[in-house]
């Protein structure tokens, strides 16, 4: 027993030395060529981009709706439900650097051979019982870092799922916000599209009245009966697309499609400013980036996985039981039984079989170390895309709001040209027709200025998106104390819009 302990003791500080070293190349980040400053950015307040930026827009509806999506989407459901994938694989990974012990018993009625029990002799029976109750253990010595560089590549996935759960979410929040605006650009463009059919045909019916007292000519009347059809042409597929928005709407909120409720007009929305920051913010605050070097890292430890498939494994056994063929002495002191050993297994032939496996492991830390590095460039020609879009869209919208002025004053000094006798109703028509087009163009660049923020907060990433994963927390923690919340889910109630009112 001494002598025992004695070697358990001299081989523990080995086995403790020998799993210090690892092979494989340790991670360093990559040499990443950042931009010195955006071309188009905005020295303004960086802050609102670590908020809940979708606040500042003003509208407590739009606020709801983004509660509601971050609890109740099935995308994020599904991102989360990944992480403890990823955390159970991680855990049985990590699980093999510690001993496995597990433990056996058998009951067995056997027979014996008739060269043992030779046939004859008489008063022996070949038939006899075997009982055997017995703990096994084993723990493979992880002296190359096989393991270890498995548990740390399968520790940067879970990472890395987390950090995907996080782009869901800035995907989700972004893609919310822009289907709601779009939402308000068609209803304002309705809108239009039933004023103008409404005038124009209060103008039908007084063009008719003088048709039949002979004041105009037929002529005359089915010019304003083209321009009347024309504006009620235009109600249909505006229609259509409202619905349309809504039901997609409705299925990013993890509902049945349906209606959805309103806030302010497009035109009441407030336009928040924010910045862009240093280019190279982007590698901490996006979490597609953070995703992309978390698959880097996890590649690079499997290339040291890989590798140490060329050595010897070493494995510690043991075996501690009893074993007899009598129930009845199954725990008495003969029937104890005791095997210790050490099992190595060594690759000796494997038809490049462990080559390929390095060469994969190679191939795909290549592939992620690419993709990261293409992920920064479109990280950064997206910030870029969206600060231009910003800049130019707004400048774009004042010019159109002047349009509309100017459109507007054109049909009041048409119309009163008109009624004194010195134009033709054509030329009315033609500022009506203009007016129509400058109000419709308006509502749609006022909704590409509203959408290009948010194409801008995507772009950043940003603790808002921190702030979006609180909220998920605690209205996930509001739900499951109160179940009021309507099963259909298709339609915001009064109770709802109320509880919108008193939310912070």
């Amino acid at each position: 027993m001494r002598s025992r302990l004695t070697l358990l003791a001299f081989l523990l500080p080995l086995v403790l030395v020998l799993q210090s070293c690892m092979f494989g190349p340790n991670y360093r980040r990559p040499e990443i060529e950042t931009m010195e400053k955006y071309r188009f950015g905005e020295k303004v307040a960086r802050d609102i981009a670590d908020t809940a930026w979708w606040e500042q827009f003003g509208d407590p509806i739009l606020n709801e709706l983004i509660r509601i999506a971050l609890v109740e989407n099935k995308d994020i459901r599904i991102a989360t439900a990944r992480i403890e994938e990823f955390q159970g694989r991680y855990g049985a990974t990590r699980s093999e650097l510690f001993p496995q012990i597990g433990g056996d018993a058998s009951a067995e009625r056997l027979r014996s051979t008739a060269f043992v029990w030779p046939r004859g002799l008489g008063g022996i029976d070949p038939y006899y019982s075997y009982y055997q109750v017995s703990i096994n253990a084993n723990w493979e010595i992880d002296i190359w870092g096989r393991i270890r560089r498995l548990s740390e590549a399968a520790r940067h996935q879970l990472f890395a799922s987390e950090a995907a759960r996080r782009a869901t979410i800035l995907t989700l929040v972004t893609s919310v916000a822009s289907s709601y605006i779009n939402l308000l650009i068609l209803d304002r463009q309705l809108e239009i599209a039933r004023a103008t059919a409404a005038t124009r045909r209060d103008t039908l019916e007084v063009f008719r009245m003088r048709y039949e007292g002979g004041v105009i000519s037929q002529l005359e009347l089915a010019q304003i009966e083209s321009q009347y059809e024309t504006a009620v042409a235009a109600i249909p597929p505006l229609e259509s697309s409202i619905a349309q928005q809504e039901n997609a709407l409705a299925v990013l909120l993890g509902r049945n499609p349906g209606p959805i409720a309103r806030g302010r007009e497009l035109a009441k929305l407030e336009l928040p400013m924010v910045s862009a920051g240093l280019p190279s913010e982007l590698l901490m605050r996006r979490p597609d980036l953070r995703e992309a070097e978390q698959n880097l890292i996890s590649a690079n430890a499997q290339i040291g996985a890989a590798r140490a498939l060329y050595f010897p494994r070493i494995s510690l056994t043991g075996v501690l039981g009893v074993a007899s063929t009598q129930l009845a002495t199954l725990f008495t002191g003969p029937a104890y039984m005791a095997a210790f050993g050490v099992l190595t297994s060594v690759p000796i032939f494997t038809a490049g079989g462990i080559a390929g496996q390095v060469k994969q492991a190679e191939a795909r830390h290549e592939q992620a170390l690419v993709g990261y590095q293409r992920a920064i460039q479109i990280a950064f020609r997206e910030v870029e895309d969206s600060l231009i879009a910003v800049q130019k869209n707004r400048a774009e919208l004042a010019a159109q709001t002047r349009r509309v002025e100017a459109s507007r004053t054109y049909l009041e000094m048409a119309q009163l040209r008109y009624d004194e006798g010195y134009i033709s109703f054509i030329e009315v028509l033609d500022a009506q027709r203009t007016l129509f087009e400058a109000e419709t163009t308006q509502a749609q660049t006022r909704g590409r200025v509203f959408n290009s923020l948010v194409d801008l907060y995507k772009s950043l990433g940003g603790g808002w998106v921190v702030e979006a994963d609180r909220i998920i927390g605690q209205m996930e923690t509001g739900r499951q104390e109160n179940k009021s919340t309507p099963k259909d889910g298709n339609v915001m109630d009064a109770a709802d819009h109320e509880r919108t009112k008193t939310e912070p």
